[in-house]
């Protein structure tokens, strides 16, 4: 039947490729903590990460046999995964990784996205909310109520959350001061190459 119910994204692969795709996905972001593919494999990817980090979080005799058969490579992962990532999700009750989508990156314009870990040291969204504090104090403006609601999503569960967050807006202070000397342009990528013209 066209159209009906479906449990997960089949990513038209069959089931053994599949598995071993998510697999590679779930082993590069534990390893790198921040990974970017498609907005869909992100999105299956994301659930395969959750339980990995449940498993983790379990600690159990278990739960090491369980993720064995996860992970590529799982005795270089193991011990992050059940040593500090482990230390780092305790007090969270879910929600370890985050999707964000980007613009495309492939040339057949699919839709691209970050798969990242959250209170990791490539949070983006402790970045980007340290980044709006930095610009509202060198304004002299009030920090309004989503910024306020931001502050409070990115230090709920991070173990110093305040001494980090102040550090990170004093770099973005920093570096408005020095007139961006040390930022790099971000040119936009084209995803096409441009074509002479033949005439």
């Amino acid at each position: 039947m066209a159209g009906g119910l479906v449990k997960y994204r089949h990513l038209s692969r069959d089931s053994a490729h599949r598995r071993a795709l998510l697999r590679n996905l779930v082993t590069s972001l534990i390893e790198h903590e921040s990974i970017s593919t498609t907005w869909h494999k992100a999105k299956e990817a994301q659930r395969m990460a959750e339980k990995m980090i449940s498993l983790g979080k379990k600690n159990t005799e278990a739960s090491r046999r369980q993720a064995l058969k996860y992970l590529f490579r799982p005795h270089e992962l193991l011990p992050k995964l059940f040593g500090p990532l482990r230390e780092r999700y305790a007090e969270r009750p879910g929600g370890y990784t985050r999707v964000l989508r980007i613009e495309p990156i492939k040339e057949d314009q699919a839709a691209s996205a970050i798969l990242e870990l959250v209170d990791g040291p490539r949070d983006m969204r402790f970045a980007l909310t340290a980044k709006t504090i930095a610009e509202v104090r060198r304004k002299g403006h009030e920090i309004n109520d989503m910024t306020a609601a931001n502050i409070a999503k990115v230090t709920k569960f991070r173990q110093n959350a305040d001494e980090e967050l102040e550090e990170m807006v004093g770099r973005f202070e920093r570096l408005a001061d020095d007139q961006d000397e040390e930022v790099q342009v971000v040119k936009k990528k084209r995803v096409y190459p441009e074509n002479e013209r033949s005439r």
